[in-house]
């Protein structure tokens, strides 16, 4: 058994908004790329005043590469 610890890359989606800048744009098509890529989505980050300004995905580093 192995002692190393896993490491992790991490990647930022910011959804777009839409035309009245109060709903932002369903991002289903670039998390279903990024989840092809081997990302899951951990966390969001929010605005102070509410709404979603960020979107937080991790991958496990592939020390082989």
């Amino acid at each position: 058994m192995g002692s190393e610890q896993q490491r992790w890359e991490y990647e930022t989606l910011r959804p777009d908004r839409e035309a009245t800048m109060h709903e932002a744009a369903d991002p289903k098509t670039e998390l279903n790329e990024l989840g092809a890529d081997g990302w899951e989505l951990v966390t969001t980050v929010e605005y102070s005043g509410g709404g979603t300004k960020y979107l937080v995905l991790k991958r496990p580093v592939d020390d082989d590469e």
